[in-house]
């Protein structure tokens, strides 16, 4: 049986742990299955919420916990049961819609299991989005700031699905408005998420590490997007894959292959044991 080396590796999952065609290759699960079996802890750390996450991580066989909605939610991945679940009430939820609204785009609100959106079911974006997540959103029609006043919706997160060339510029516009109360940040290259000041997958990290009683310095953390930078900039080893996003590369200790090349599995190969 093989040494462990750093303790604990937390991985995102989509555009890291998966490939391109949004699939784990078998060879990137049995790498992961072997750390594990010879004593090392795996987790996933995603901005997926816990119903669309937990039957992919059960997939590849992994027991313990997984983090999703960006770090707040936190669930066994066995038993489904939460540990923990944060959120926003329904007047900060409302606000960030209208501040989107106003600035001429549409939301995606997460409430538990459900997604709630004014985005109209024939959009395009939206329908590759259900499609790779697993979950069909709810439509709502074009207010629903109201809806979610009316019905108190206690919400984990907002998201903006945009066009890849309006990313960065729409990110820049929602940033400057929001992010002195909410963590405004990026998921993949269509998705712009708003979430709670501080529920971030860096204190999922940490809300990891103290639970497993393993020192942060010896955790690896590895993604490709800017939501991943708050964990990356504080583990052991911050990991970003050659797919990354610039602004992670420039924080991350080190740069892996790409998610296509099965990043994951060499990381593990080359780090997760002596």
């Amino acid at each position: 049986m093989k040494t462990i080396n750093y303790r604990m590796i937390v991985s995102d999952f989509d555009g890291t742990l998966t490939n391109d065609d949004h699939i784990i290759p078998d060879f990137v699960k049995s790498a992961i299955n072997e750390y594990v079996a010879c004593g090392g802890i795996f987790a996933v750390c995603t901005g997926r919420m816990l119903r669309s996450i937990l039957p992919r991580v059960r997939e590849i066989g992994l027991k313990g916990l997984v983090v999703a909605n960006q770090g707040s939610v936190i669930a066994d991945i066995e038993s489904g049961e939460e540990l923990k679940r944060s959120g926003m009430p329904s007047e900060d939820t409302a606000s960030i819609c209208a501040v989107i609204e106003k600035l001429g785009y549409k939301s995606n609100i997460y409430c538990g299991d459900e997604i709630y959106c004014n985005i109209p079911k024939n959009n395009v974006y939206l329908q590759t989005y259900e499609r790779i997540i697993g979950v069909e959103t709810t439509f709502i029609g074009n207010d629903l700031s109201a809806y979610i006043l009316d019905n108190k919706l206690f919400c984990q997160k907002v998201s903006c699905i945009v066009p890849t060339t309006e990313r960065n510029e729409i990110y820049q516009k929602l940033n400057k408005k929001l992010s002195d109360k909410f963590d405004v940040t990026c998921s993949a290259n269509v998705l712009i998420e708003i979430s709670p000041k501080n529920e971030t997958k860096g204190e999922a990290l940490k809300f990891l590490c103290e639970k497993f009683k393993v020192p942060i310095e010896r955790c690896i953390a590895c993604g490709d997007n800017l939501n991943d930078i708050s964990m990356v900039s504080i583990a052991g080893l911050g990991i970003a894959v050659a797919n990354a996003d610039k602004s992670l590369k420039e924080v991350a200790d080190f740069v892996s292959a790409s998610n296509n090349e099965g990043a994951v599995a060499k990381i593990i190969e080359k780090f997760g044991f002596i």
